[in-house]
């Protein structure tokens, strides 16, 4: 049958661009990705991807196999810096059976991910990927949009039906349609991103911790079988990448269950973040379209940005293949960007401040008698019905794009 259009080029191979290519290329449609870098990023970044970003990556046929590879983690407590005490938790084992799918969180760390949605994408899907492509503009007229981008080989222009800017936060193509218009704003604290390992299960912690303080908060999470965990930290405003990694052991000895020294522990990677919350005027002109990062950003606290850009690619992914099939119109591409904005506003924007709030509340010691979202989590502790119907709630951040495909 004529198809609709023919080709979608993606800027940026991160997680959200290889799970789009593989969405897109599983359904049919050719598809290129174009990366700025070499190879991959290997930066310690997301690891824990909420129960709402499952259903796409079992689309994606590879939700199996990051279970495989990675780990399944249900528990969630929130601690007091002194002696940190447990002062309510979450237990998400009842996700398992929702309906008969399995709905848990699920765990692998990015760049781990990364390589296996590229390797399916290059192996079952043949597919394209251009390495030391840095896109420097986009343009479209009424038949086709194209890219700009420096090669190895020189400047070169490549073409396609669609254009979607999947390169993150510092996103070339929503530069090249909004110039440096990225409404929001950015915290004023800083956050150190470590990987390393050091036992917290001798001290009777699970999966994910968060530890309430005014200053020195952070979050322990186990992020691999193995016993990597991810702890990020807040930091002082106003110091330099050299001054906090200078400060890192003491950090450490001062927050961390058992007070460890550097001998006590191996630390993997360190890297250092600016926190924002932005969101782009439009995820659509045109032919041109913005996902993930490259169309929201949000604090890191609550996994609300990974989990939320892989929701946005699932809903991009079900409007490009409703019109590729025949069953929507290019319309459906400016419902995409006014839900995935609404879902940006009302449920991104607003739980993971909350959430960054929480963690570094001023008045930790009095947090759950002000807190209703903890007050919820302590009625549910023993009641597994209740902490499902909690889990569930995070399903909020969906939006079903098929509901406006033509009967």
């Amino acid at each position: 049958m004529d198809r609709p259009f023919n080709k979608v080029l993606i800027v940026g191979a991160g997680p959200s661009g290889l799970l789009l290519a593989l969405l897109l290329s599983k359904h049919g449609i050719n598809v290129e990705i174009f990366e700025a870098s070499h190879e991959l990023d290997k930066q310690p970044r997301a690891a824990i991807y909420g129960s709402s970003a499952v259903p796409e990556l079992k689309r994606a046929g590879i939700l199996d196999e990051i279970r495989r590879r990675g780990m399944s983690p249900t528990s969630v407590s929130w601690r007091r810096s002194v002696d940190h005490s447990v002062i309510t938790s979450m237990d998400g084992s009842s996700m398992a059976d929702v309906n008969g799918e399995d709905l848990r969180m699920v765990c692998l760390v990015l760049d781990k991910l990364d390589e296996l949605m590229l390797e399916e994408f290059l192996t079952k899907y043949n597919g394209k990927i251009n390495w030391k492509h840095k896109v420097t503009g986009t343009g479209q007229d009424d038949t086709q949009a194209w890219i700009d981008v420096d090669t190895p080989e020189g400047p070169k222009k490549f073409y396609g039906d669609y254009i979607v800017g999947c390169d993150g936060a510092t996103s070339q193509v929503r530069k090249s349609l909004f110039g440096e218009d990225f409404p929001g704003f950015t915290w004023e604290r800083q956050i150190v991103a470590t990987n390393v390992y050091y036992d917290f299960t001798k001290f009777g912690w699970k999966d994910s911790s968060f530890i309430l303080h005014p200053e020195h908060f952070f979050m322990a999470a186990r992020i691999s079988p193995e016993g990597l965990y991810r702890v990020t930290y807040g930091e002082s405003p106003g110091l330099t990448w050299d001054e906090m990694k200078a400060r890192q052991a003491w950090k450490y000895e001062l927050m961390l269950p058992g007070h460890p020294k550097p001998e006590d522990y191996e630390i993997v990677m360190v890297s250092p973040y600016k926190m924002h919350q932005r969101c782009a005027p439009s995820f659509r002109v045109g032919r041109i379209l913005l996902a993930a990062d490259a169309a929201h950003l949000c604090n890191p606290w609550g996994g609300m940005g990974i989990t939320g850009g892989f929701v946005d690619v699932g809903g991009l992914y079900d409007c490009l293949a409703g019109i590729w099939d025949g069953k929507a119109d290019e319309s459906i591409l400016d419902l995409y960007s006014e839900k995935r904005i609404d879902k940006w506003k009302n449920v991104i924007n607003p739980v993971s401040s909350d959430n960054f709030r929480r963690v570094s509340d001023s008045d930790p010691d009095t947090l759950l008698e002000r807190d209703p979202i903890m007050q919820a989590c302590k009625l549910a502790e023993n009641n597994p019905e209740a902490q499902r119907e909690m889990a569930l709630a995070a399903f909020s951040l969906c939006y079903d794009f098929t509901q406006h495909y033509k009967a």
